[in-house]
Formats: C-alpha cells, sequence, structure tokens
C-alpha cells in the first residue's frame, strides 16, 4: 500500500523534489500537494524578466496541471495550510483534514517589512512571488514614479524591470554601496555607475524613516529629510525563514526549522526543504543549495543513505547591460592577498582574494566571462601557486601564453557545477549529450541548463563542443551579425522590454559596434520593429533587400520579374488581356506560369517598372508580393464548386485567406495551400500552412517546406467554419511574426519552439483572438499596395537611370 505523502508549499525546492522522487520511484506514494498561491511552481527566478517584459507568466511555468496529473499528484491550490496535527498526523486547510505518513513543509521565506509608518498603505509591495510581480506591473504607466528600498540583489533587479516599464525609479539602500553582501566597494560603484548612467536615481546610507499617503502611498520619507514621490514603494530589504506552521506544531525552530543532514525535521515524519530551513546553523537562499537539499530529500525519503553539504555559490545579477559575478569570501583579511585589474575604458574590474595557494574569493564586473572557472577553483580549493602570476587573466592565458579555451572546460570532473539557476552539473549535460542531446535546445530540455537566467549558456556550449568534437555546430545561437553580441532573440525580447521603436535607438541603447548597421542586421531590425510597433514605426525602405525596396525580383540581367496578384490562383479574361498587353507593351521577353498559380512577367527593366504597375492597377491587380518576405501565395484547387470530390469551397477560401493575409510582412516567405478534399490536389501538405477540407470543417496543418528542404505540414488544429479556420491562420501567422528569427521560415521555427507550444496558442481563444487582433491592427497600416504608392508622380525619379551612357558627351 502506498504510503501518503503531503507537501505543503509549491515552490522550486519542492518541485524539483517531486520530479527527482517521482522520476526515481513513480509509485511510491500517494502524493498530495498544497500551495497558499493559486498556481503550482514556477520559476520565481524569472520573474525579474517578467517584470522587464522580456518573458511572460506562461514562459516561466514549470510544472503546469497537466505535469502533476501525468504524475498523479493532487493539487489543493490557492488555500493554504493552517495546521499540523502532529499526533493524528493529519494537516489541516480549509477546515478539511488531510493525513499524511510523511510530510514535508516546503514553505519557503517571507519578506521583511521595515516597520515605519505607511508601511500597510495600498501601493506598498515586496518582491516575492507574481502578485507582487503584477502589482509592479501594474503601476508601470510611462512616468510614474517607483521607489524601491534596498539595493541587494532582488532591489535592483526589481527597479531595473520597472525602469524597463517606462517608469522613474529611485534605489533607496541604507549602505555605503550597492549589494554590498556580493560586491566589495569599487564594483559596486561601477554598478551604481551603470545604473545612473541608464536615469536611475540610486541613493546610498538612505535610511527610510516614514512611507507617506493618505489612501495610498504617495512618497518615502528617509531620516535626513530627503522627499522621493513614489506611486509605488517597493520593499526588498531581505527575507526570513516561514516557520509559523512549524511552531505551531512545536518542531525544533531556530532561525528556520531546523534538519539533520536528510533534510528531517525533530519529528522523525516530518521533514523541510527550501529556504524555511535551517541546517547546521546556516539559512539558505540562493536556489543551487534548495536544489541539493530536494535532491537529498528525495533519496532519503526512498531509504537510501544520503546527507545535504552545503556547497559554495555564486552571484550573477539579471539586469540587462551589467554583467558582474561574485563568489566566496572578499572580506579584507590577515595574510590575505588582493589581485586587480581595471580597464576604465571599457569599465571593467576584477578582484581576486588569494589565502595562501587558494583562491577565496573573486568578483567582477563589465567581463564576468571566466566567473564558473574562478568559481571552480574556489569550490574546489584548487593550488593556484602554477598560475599565480597570469590567474588575472582567466583560463585562456595560463602558463603564460594563450591556450586552448576548452581545455579548463575539458579538465573539469563530471561534478562541476555548470548551470547554477538549476543545480545541473557537466556530467549531466555529458549524458544527456550522449544520449542523443546535441542541440542547445535539446540540452535544455533534457537537463534545464541555460534554461533560467541564460548567463551560463557559453559553459554549457563549451561543453557541447568538448563532448561532441567536430560534428558539434559551434555557437548554435550566434550573435546576429558582427555589429553586436546580441542574438536575434535577445534583441527581439529587448525591442519590446526596453520599447525600443526606431533603428538608431535600438543600436544605441544595445552597444552597437558598427554606426550605422550591415546588410545583415538593418534588414533584421527593420521587420522586427514592423512586427512590434506597427502603429508607431515607419518602414525603413533602404534597411530592405533589393528586391523589396523595388517591389520585383532583380534577375541575373539586372531586369526584373513583375508578378500580379491573382486571388487564390483565380483570375478572369479581362486580367489576362492586361497581362497581355503589358507583355506586348513594354517587350516581355518570358511570360511564365508559376507553381504557385500565378503568372510571371520576366525581363522588365526597372525604368519600365512604375507604367507596368499603373497599367496593372488599370485592371484591377495588385502586387503579388513575389519577391517578399511576406505572404506570396494562397494555392487552391478547385473545390466543390466543380469537383466531384470536394467537400468544401476550397477556392472561395482560399481567396478569402490572399485577401486577409496579403501585404503583411513575415520573417520569410510564407505559402499557403487549400485543398478541397483528402486527395490534396493544390498541394496544401508541403506549404507553410496548409488548409484540408472535409466533411466536418477544416483540418490546419503546419511548417511544411518543398524546397531545398521538403517536408510534411503537421497538425495543428481543426476548425469548423471558414470564419473559425481564417481567424486561427491570421493568428498563427501573428504568432511567427512576434516570435521567429528574421529570415527564418516557419518549418525552421516550429521546430525550434516546438508544435506542441503553437497548438497551446491557438487553443486559448483569449490568447488567439489578441493575436487576431494585433494582426489586424498591422495590416491596418501595411495592407497597402506598394505597385500604386510608388508609381506616383512624386514617386518616378528613382526609377529612371541616372545617366544614358548611350549619348555623346556634347548630348
Amino acid at each position: 500500500m502506498k504510503q501518503k505523502l503531503v507537501v505543503i508549499g509549491a515552490g522550486m525546492a519542492s518541485g524539483r523534489m517531486l520530479e527527482q522522487l517521482t522520476e526515481a520511484a513513480p509509485d511510491a506514494f500517494d502524493i498530495t500537494l498544497f500551495n497558499a498561491e493559486p498556481r503550482g511552481n514556477y520559476n520565481r527566478i524569472m520573474l525579474s524578466p517578467v517584470l522587464s517584459g522580456e518573458k511572460t507568466y506562461a514562459e516561466i511555468v514549470t510544472h503546469d496541471d497537466a505535469w502533476y496529473a501525468e504524475r498523479g499528484i493532487k493539487t489543493v491550490l490557492g488555500q493554504a495550510v493552517t495546521k499540523i496535527d502532529r499526533d493524528a498526523k493529519t494537516v489541516t486547510s480549509g477546515g478539511v483534514e488531510t493525513p499524511y505518513d510523511q510530510l514535508i513543509i516546503a514553505t519557503g521565506s517571507a519578506p521583511f517589512i521595515i516597520p515605519v509608518p505607511g508601511h500597510k498603505l495600498p501601493g506598498v509591495v515586496t518582491y516575492r512571488d507574481l502578485e507582487d510581480t503584477n502589482a509592479m506591473i501594474a503601476a508601470a504607466k510611462p512616468g510614474a514614479k517607483a521607489v524601491v528600498i534596498g539595493g541587494g540583489l532582488l532591489g535592483l533587479e526589481a527597479a531595473a524591470g520597472m525602469q524597463l516599464r517606462g517608469m522613474e525609479v529611485v534605489v533607496i539602500h541604507i549602505m555605503g554601496h550597492l549589494m554590498e553582501r556580493q560586491l566589495d566597494p569599487a564594483a559596486g560603484y561601477l554598478l551604481q555607475k551603470s545604473l545612473e548612467a541608464r536615469g536611475m536615481k540610486i541613493h546610498c546610507k538612505g535610511a527610510t524613516k516614514a512611507i507617506l499617503g493618505h489612501e495610498r502611498v504617495e512618497a518615502v520619507l528617509l531620516e535626513d529629510g530627503t522627499v522621493y514621490d513614489a506611486d509605488i514603494v517597493c520593499m526588498a530589504v531581505g527575507i526570513r525563514p516561514e516557520v509559523r506552521l512549524a511552531n505551531d506544531a512545536h518542531l525544533d525552530v531556530g532561525r528556520g526549522i531546523t534538519v539533520n543532514d536528510a533534510m528531517q525535521t525533530s519529528d522523525p515524519s516530518i521533514w523541510a526543504v527550501g529556504e524555511c530551513v535551517e541546517h547546521d546553523k546556516q539559512l539558505f537562499g540562493l536556489v543551487a543549495p534548495l536544489y541539493d537539499q530536494a535532491k537529498v530529500l528525495a533519496q532519503a525519503l526512498l531509504g537510501q543513505e544520503t546527507a545535504f553539504r552545503p556547497v559554495q555559490t555564486a552571484t550573477k545579477l539579471k539586469v540587462t547591460g551589467c554583467d558582474l559575478f561574485s563568489a566566496g569570501d572578499f572580506a579584507d583579511g590577515p595574510g590575505r592577498e588582493d589581485i586587480v585589474f581595471r580597464d576604465p575604458a571599457r569599465g571593467v574590474y576584477k578582484r581576486l582574494v588569494i589565502e595562501g595557494d587558494k583562491l577565496l574569493g573573486a568578483v567582477m564586473y563589465g567581463d564576468t566571462a571566466d566567473g564558473n572557472w574562478f568559481f571552480g577553483l574556489i569550490k574546489d580549493g584548487t593550488d593556484i601557486t602554477p598560475m599565480r602570476e597570469t590567474l588575472i587573466f582567466g583560463p585562456a592565458y595560463q602558463g603564460g601564453a594563450q591556450a586552448d579555451p576548452m581545455a579548463a572546460v575539458a579538465a573539469l570532473p563530471p561534478s562541476a557545477e555548470i548551470c547554477g539557476c538549476n543545480g545541473v552539473c557537466k556530467g549531466k549535460i555529458v549524458d544527456a549529450i550522449l544520449g542523443g542531446a546535441k542541440t542547445l535546445d535539446l540540452v535544455r530540455a533534457t537537463t534545464k541548463a541555460s534554461s533560467s537566467c541564460g548567463t551560463c549558456t557559453g559553459l554549457v556550449e563549451q561543453v557541447m563542443a568538448v563532448t561532441l568534437g567536430d560534428s558539434f555546430t559551434a555557437n548554435a545561437n550566434p550573435a546576429m551579425c558582427k555589429c553586436t553580441d546580441h542574438t536575434h532573440e535577445d534583441v527581439r525580447r529587448l525591442i519590446k522590454s526596453m520599447a525600443l521603436k526606431s533603428i538608431p535607438a535600438v543600436m544605441q541603447e544595445l552597444g552597437w559596434r558598427s554606426v550605422g548597421g550591415c546588410a545583415s542586421c538593418r534588414p533584421a531590425l527593420n521587420f522586427y520593429l514592423i512586427a512590434d510597433w506597427p502603429t508607431e514605426y515607419v518602414d525603413d525602405r533602404q534597411s530592405r533587400f533589393v528586391n523589396e525596396r523595388n517591389h520585383g525580383n532583380i534577375q541575373k540581367d539586372g531586369t526584373y520579374s513583375v508578378v500580379p496578384r491573382m486571388w487564390g490562383g483565380v483570375t478572369t479574361p479581362n486580367e489576362l488581356r492586361a497581362i497581355a498587353d503589358a507583355a506586348d507593351k513594354y517587350d516581355v521577353p518570358l511570360v511564365k506560369v508559376t507553381g504557385g498559380q500565378r503568372i510571371d512577367l520576366l525581363g522588365v527593366k526597372k525604368e519600365d517598372l512604375p507604367a507596368m504597375w499603373q497599367d496593372l492597377n488599370a485592371a484591377g491587380m495588385v502586387s503579388g508580393h513575389a519577391y517578399a518576405k511576406g505572404l506570396r501565395t494562397v494555392k487552391t484547387c478547385v473545390g466543390s464548386d466543380f469537383c466531384r470530390f470536394g467537400t468544401q469551397d476550397s477556392t472561395g477560401l482560399g481567396i478569402k485567406l490572399e485577401k486577409l493575409l496579403w501585404g503583411s510582412w513575415t520573417p520569410a516567405k510564407v505559402k499557403l495551400g487549400v485543398s478541397g478534399c483528402p486527395r490534396n490536389c493544390a498541394e496544401a501538405t508541403c506549404k507553410d500552412v496548409g488548409v484540408v477540407c472535409v466533411d466536418s470543417g477544416y483540418e490546419i496543418s503546419v511548417a511544411g517546406a518543398a524546397g531545398m528542404d521538403v517536408r510534411e505540414t503537421e497538425f495543428l488544429c481543426k476548425a469548423t467554419t471558414e470564419a473559425e479556420t481564417m481567424e486561427i491562420i491570421a493568428a498563427f501567422v501573428q504568432l511567427y511574426r512576434e516570435n521567429s528569427r528574421y529570415l527564418h521560415r516557419i518549418y525552421k521555427w516550429v521546430a525550434k519552439v516546438g508544435l506542441g507550444w503553437c497548438q497551446e496558442q491557438m487553443a486559448d481563444l483569449t490568447v488567439r483572438r489578441a493575436l487576431y487582433d494585433r494582426f489586424m491592427l498591422s495590416q491596418s497600416v501595411y495592407q497597402i499596395d506598394p505597385w500604386a504608392e510608388l508609381s506616383k508622380p512624386d514617386q518616378l525619379a528613382q526609377w529612371t537611370p541616372m545617366a544614358d551612357l548611350s549619348l555623346e558627351a556634347a548630348e
């Protein structure tokens, strides 16, 4: 008979314990999970990107309802446990008693509130959970004022997040420099200088006297008389273990719930894990030791011999552009030496603290690439005598000359921690790679390494390179171009979170190394800005490829092709006459029917383009965008009107879809197909988006290809009406527009984000409708015919040759 296991608290520590326990022994316990928050486990480390707008809550959920259901875990969410009865072995929640054989307390910590006058006013929040985050987001209106009390790690992340939301932010810190527990004064100064350069006000040595306001917070008063106006106040001044349940149950409690090496409390049937515990007179607030506790507890519950041993931890700040790292002990002391490196021009500071032949501590600002290597030396107690002279320069320069940087990674033992956020060691990553995870995305999915703050991504890739050798494709997620170190994904997130609405703004704020970008980054930036800010950004034609600038495909002889749009592949005699007349009038050397059910006029001189466009416009035809990163064609069969096998009006639906989608700019070209029955005459199952009509409605599939890569589409969802089909496809295209890397076709994007995620977005009617509405907003700006715009009299000069080289000089 299964033992009854009750878990109080659905935080990251208990979540990791449940992962370990159910993976090792899925049928060992009948598990009930209580959580005071109305949700399961999510990655609290990533609340800062949620606050800044770089991520959504959905993106940081680690255990959703389906995860718990798959493992048979009963969840009671939004309902706190109020009592533990040790004699009856029950817990009480909402007046209901639940029995247990084994009980785990994972109540985490509670934020410390400074008991100054006004601390209970509406608008005063802490920063511990999603409710706090949402409260700050709700207050974050451009120009609104925020005061953060506490200049530690959490306070600065809250301040940076609200500033990225457009708020004016003041940070009040009682100590002489920021993050004094992790940084020395020199690094604290550089951090303050960087934050102030971004417009953040920093007030160190500031003691809060009162929070002012009537019905809600209005200002913060300091002991020195300074007053800062505030629409919201965030207190981030520390945490204390949440031990009230344990106290009421008369368990041994010091500063936290006292546990032994196996995470067992003074009651043999009750265990504790996470920030609520005290082990060997030590408290824990960083995720790495909590995950170690979780692993030990899972093993102990299964009767295995195990013991928790705290390890050294390192600190990184998740504020974009502020690269800092600290580890170990960097306090002054007798017998200790410092090695310091400064580069003022680059804003780089490094300090190593040495005692005897050991590295005790490291503080770095501005260049933290070698942080994990130094951290390894500290944790392992490595004798640094042979590398003493070159130690400050990192692993690549040991021995006085530049060495293979991979050598240091290859030398790391399997137990070396690579991902501090998720407690993933080198050995686990290597095992995953040898098990088939040969891309960074697969390693993330398998091990969770690099899946949280992302700062260990480079180190994970180095482990992959060492393990896979020549078969590893280095830098699988490369920088956008040589102008920047940011990836496409970074740039997309930062454009949104920092509200960057012009190419110069992006280049300035994200530190482009070139003056005006290059042919790789400018078209990508132009698209990202169009997709994110359709009503505010003005399309920069000069940032487009030549085909999109001139609205035609350039041929090898310098002429162009002209492809008028034929809705759903349907034309009329009058349109055909107009095409024939244009071909004759402009001496078109080749007229060709395309595979997308269009007619291509090849060999048109550049100077003839505007006149030809005008003639085709006069016949009611618009640009077919056959050159564009946008909708190309919607290919159809004759459907139920003529075909005896047709189940629906595929031709009519194709026409409606093309009229809905034309003019939209996308990361890469988009082609659709609509087949009237499963015989699939329109070849819908190798298109970016395909619709196959069946008796009961419309089957929508995506991510096909029929070019250099040949791929069959994958089923997305089914619709019952034409209107529903059109909404789903427009929403899916908008999802692609908002999330894909520039130049990635839909099949590459779906492979990256996962078909399941796309299906979830389409199944959520609220999300789907919001995507559709954003698509239609963009179409209200960009669904215009470029032929009509560019053939106006004031535009004609750009199409004429700069000179007629056939004339004599006198002429």
